[in-house]
């Protein structure tokens, strides 16, 4: 590991208890800082009542000064009840292709994020992905901390141990076969993020709106090579919030992810073209192994900053 990295891990990994509530609290007041929490879901109505319902009752309802200003939850397309159980838990619930009608919506999560800057307007973004079990206040804190206590730092990850079944420590397999082999090897500045691909973080808007999005699974290795660049490492951080539990992908999704990840990590190093940007799996038939090919996500937005109706609405 480089020694700036070891002085990094040193000088920017927190643990949520750092950083206690009402401090956060005095901070913001003090600074009029104020925070948007977005959370992006697809058919994800068994858990997100409850993160919405937490995040209600700890970080805004029960507490003299919200520390969150906004709670969004942009529904992409849901086939179940998402929207529904979402709004009845207290969040506000916009659809994906309501928000910057003129440009059609391409399917990923990456999509959702990017359109959710145009969906809020806090000073600092949180987002959360939707499908968190046993969900803690402490992924949202946690993560917004570092960001009204510290005016360097720009981009903060959470951290977290991601069990798979009753096995500690083995969740993350495309981070660990692939995201973090390609920041080792490309971006050794980024080999101190333990949860590189993890999608809870928090990050200043001025920033967001400066950077490119990929639309689908490669978006957050996207964001943090180009908050890097962009920023530098003393400006990103981390912070230990617990243990993650969600629902896990099966090897083709993973597969597919993985293949989404790598392609993300192509174009930042060469912004070259890709030779053949698909990946084909197999299945099991009747008559034996069916080759299945599915499209590698080869869109990008562009910074949120370039798009006239965001632009509009600041001069608004």
């Amino acid at each position: 590991m480089l020694d700036e990295v070891e002085r990094w891990l040193a000088a920017r990994s927190w643990s949520a208890a750092d950083r206690p509530l009402d401090q956060l609290l005095d901070r913001k007041r003090a600074a009029g800082t104020t925070v948007s929490v977005v959370l992006p879901a697809l058919d994800e109505e068994a858990t997100v009542g409850e993160i919405v319902g937490v995040i209600r009752r700890d970080l805004i309802d029960g507490l003299p000064v919200p520390l969150v200003d906004e709670l969004v939850v942009v529904d992409s397309g849901s086939t179940d009840r998402t929207a529904q159980v979402a709004a009845a838990a207290g969040a506000r619930v916009v659809h994906r292709d309501a928000i910057l009608p003129r440009i059609p919506a391409l399917p990923g999560k990456g999509e959702v994020l990017w359109r959710s800057l145009l969906a809020t307007t806090g000073d600092v973004v949180c987002f959360v992905d939707a499908d968190l079990r046993d969900f803690s206040a402490s992924f949202v804190s946690g993560i917004v901390g570092p960001l009204l206590t510290d005016p360097q730092v720009q981009f903060v990850k959470a951290m977290y141990d991601r069990p798979l079944a009753d096995a500690p420590g083995q969740g993350g397999r495309v981070t660990e076969l692939v995201a973090r082999p390609l920041l080792n090897l490309h971006w050794p500045q980024l080999a101190g993020f333990v949860q590189p691909l993890g999608g809870e973080y928090a990050v200043r808007r001025s920033l967001l709106e400066r950077l490119p999005f990929p639309v689908g699974y490669g978006v957050e290795l996207g964001l943090l090579v180009d908050a890097l660049h962009t920023v530098g490492l003393d400006a990103l951080a981390q912070v230990d919030v617990g243990v993650r539990l969600h629902r896990h992908q099966d090897g083709r999704a993973l597969g597919r992810m993985a293949a989404a990840i790598y392609r993300t990590a192509q174009v930042r190093l060469s912004r070259a073209h890709l030779v053949r940007p698909e990946l084909t799996q197999f299945e099991r038939g009747p008559d034996g192994f069916v080759p299945r090919t599915y499209p590698v996500d080869t869109e990008e937005r562009p910074p949120m900053a370039e798009i006239k109706e965001y632009a509009g609405r600041r001069v608004a």
